[in-house]
């Protein structure tokens, strides 16, 4: 796994030159990329949402493209069209900016959802559908779509199966003081994305992507795992709990958390590092349960605290 967590750390410290003091965001970003998942950002605005997804982009020197989400957004705005061509008569199919290996849907919630149905297909089976004929999308592909928690005026939230398909939901926060002065400090002269070099290419990121999954998870652990996404299930705070796809997403998630620490096998610390910002966007808490001031993180927590962590044995360390 030393090219996983070889490739990671290229990719840290480059965007750590723009993203300053948010090593955990840019490490979840990473997991889900290297998963080949998607990511949603909730934040206020102006914590670098957007930035991050570049500065990754050019990390990797991926092909990089933009939505502004809006009420007048349509699908074929997202995915293409095809235009009539009078020179040779024909229909030309036109490929929209889903066609890019990082596309960043900024303020999804503000498109209507037939708009985001349009990201749906793509997003599960990394292909496009346009007027009957199915496109493949290049890989690596990752969608980072972000939303704003605070202001829901003209906007549409998005569905329990949409939000299903992101593998994972996260925040970057506002900066530390000393984070934030070193910012002002980097941005005197100008904006340091704008020499952001690229540190790997995107087939290394796609071999990263299939050594991930040659890491081990030990029956032991895969137990665990599920037993989190189970109990969430019979919950008594949870309306909803986690689906299959909340279980391969634990699990995918895990391999990559435990490569990009330089390890062949999975413990479970690395699972527990990332319940949250997989499992809280995927229950739904009960209504007596939101009056009680209880949060999905609260709930998950008290799962996890509650399954006793399996002992790993020396043979599966040593592996």
């Amino acid at each position: 796994m030393k090219q996983v967590q070889t490739t990671s750390s290229k990719i840290i410290s480059n965007v750590e030159k723009v993203i300053v003091g948010k090593r955990q965001p840019l490490v979840l970003s990473l997991v889900s990329w290297f998963c080949e998942g998607h990511i949603l950002l909730e934040d206020v605005p102006g914590v670098a949402k957007t930035m991050l997804a570049r500065a990754l982009a050019k990390s990797v020197g991926a092909d990089f493209k933009r939505i502004q989400c809006t009420p007048d957004l349509l699908p074929t705005d997202v995915t293409g069209t095809s235009i009539f061509n009078q020179k040779t008569t024909e229909f030309e199919f036109r490929p929209g900016p889903i066609f890019s290996n990082l596309l960043l849907a900024d303020e999804i919630n503000r498109a209507t959802p037939r708009t985001q149905a349009a990201l749906l297909e793509a997003m599960a089976e990394s292909r496009v559908t346009v007027d009957g004929k199915t496109h493949v999308l290049k890989a690596p592909f990752l969608v980072i779509a972000t939303q704003n928690p605070v202001d829901h005026e003209g906007t549409f939230p998005l569905p329990e199966a949409q939000l299903d398909r992101f593998m994972m939901k996260f925040n970057i926060g506002y900066p530390q003081m000393e984070d934030e002065l070193r910012m002002l400090e980097l941005l005197q002269k100008g904006h340091p994305v704008d020499q952001l070099k690229q540190v790997i290419s995107a087939q290394e990121l796609v071999d990263c992507q299939k050594e991930v999954r040659e890491v081990y998870v030990d029956p032991k652990v895969r137990e665990y795992l599920l037993q989190i996404v189970h109990d969430s299930r019979e919950h008594d705070d949870l309306a909803l709990g986690g689906s299959p796809r909340a279980s391969i997403a634990l699990f995918r998630a895990s391999q990559a958390m435990a490569a990009i620490r330089g390890r062949t096998f999975v413990q479970p610390d690395d699972v527990k590092r990332i319940v949250n910002p997989i499992m809280n966007h995927r229950v739904i808490l009960k209504p007596e349960s939101r009056l009680r001031k209880k949060t999905p993180e609260l709930v998950m927590n008290e799962i996890v605290s509650e399954i006793a962590v399996p002992v790993l044995s020396t043979s599966t360390k040593s592996s």
